[in-house]
């Protein structure tokens, strides 16, 4: 007698309504983050996306993993608009210009104090999304270097963290206070970025290796 292969179960979709209050939450965590760093309690942030602590506890078990959600978020995002720029700007350091003032919009600075917290910095979806941007990164500096529009004495990191300098309110001051005079000053930034080089920098390029390096 023959028995019937059992059919594989299918993985349930999530419903529409379970995705829109993940990302509210994300989107509510990112911006409470920005203004009161990463220890900003969780019933705060249910609060702002409009969702019961249940909600949030269900997406995200612990703040690590709520945490790390934002960081890939961003990075995502920051990628999103290095290969917007790379698709639609003929213009190799228009599309250098591009990436910075969106990578500043999405608060890249607000990162830094997260990924050097306690969370498992090599968890594979935190790892996944930095090589994706530190890839597209490269790509589109390389693009405006070998269009000579880009000085030769400048890497990765160089870029990476002059962006998370300048979108980071000084000490002391409100950060949307500031956030009107960022795009003002990358301006300034990227203007030095620009070929031929009107003077020498001290030290070496800053690669994403020398980053890593404790």
């Amino acid at each position: 007698m023959q028995t019937a292969t059992p059919e594989a179960r299918k993985v349930p979709r999530p419903r529409a309504d379970a995705l829109r209050n993940r990302e509210r939450i994300v989107t509510a965590a990112r911006e409470m983050f920005v203004e009161h760093g990463p220890e900003v309690p969780l019933d705060e942030i249910a609060r702002r996306a409009g969702v019961g602590n249940a909600t949030v506890y269900r997406n995200f078990p612990d703040r690590d993993a709520l945490v790390r959600e934002v960081v890939c978020s961003v990075m995502d995002r920051t990628a999103a608009a290095a290969e917007a720029a790379l698709a639609e700007t003929g213009d190799a350091f228009e599309a250098l210009e591009r990436f910075v003032h969106a990578a500043a919009d999405e608060r890249v600075s607000a990162l830094c104090p997260m990924v050097s917290s306690t969370f498992d910095q090599h968890h594979p979806d935190l790892e996944a999304a930095r090589e994706r941007v530190e890839r597209l990164i490269a790509e589109v500096m390389d693009r405006a270097r070998e269009a000579g529009q880009l000085r030769s004495d400048v890497d990765v990191g160089d870029v990476m963290i002059a962006v998370a300098q300048l979108s980071r309110p000084p000490a002391g001051t409100d950060c949307f206070q500031a956030d009107r005079f960022v795009h003002r000053h990358l301006q300034l930034l990227l203007d030095g970025l620009r070929a031929p080089a009107r003077s020498t920098l001290p030290g070496t390029a800053v690669t994403l290796e020398d980053l890593r390096r404790p």
